[in-house]
């Protein structure tokens, strides 16, 4: 018979209390995942629908704002790239995937 208290805690651990700690294990690691999904795999993939939907539903004449902040009229579309009116007679030519806010019709002639 052993006195120390480790060698009991060892003998505890062994004898059948290891059953329950695998359940409750497993319902923390779903539950672990079902936070990390709702708060950060969720959000992200919604914010990259709506750039995806953004980018088809550019046209010539629209009204957009850049990742860099510059906003102007779109002038030419292109597949990957497309040409920005910022000031009169100055473009620039930018990738589609720069602009991040479709501005409302008229929004740059109130500036």
């Amino acid at each position: 018979m052993s006195f120390s208290p480790i060698a009991n805690a060892y003998a505890e651990t062994a004898a059948g209390g290891g059953s329950d700690s695998g359940l409750i294990m497993i319902v923390y690691i779903l539950v672990f995942g079902a936070i990390i999904y709702f708060m950060m795999i969720r959000p992200q993939m919604k914010k990259s629908k709506e750039q995806r939907q953004l980018m088809a539903s550019l046209a010539k004449g629209d009204e957009v704002v850049t990742v860099g902040g510059l906003a102007g009229r779109i002038m030419q579309l292109g597949e990957e790239y497309l040409h920005i009116e910022v000031a009169e007679g100055v473009t620039v030519k930018v990738q589609k995937a720069a602009v991040t806010l479709l501005l409302p019709k008229g929004t740059l002639k109130k500036l």
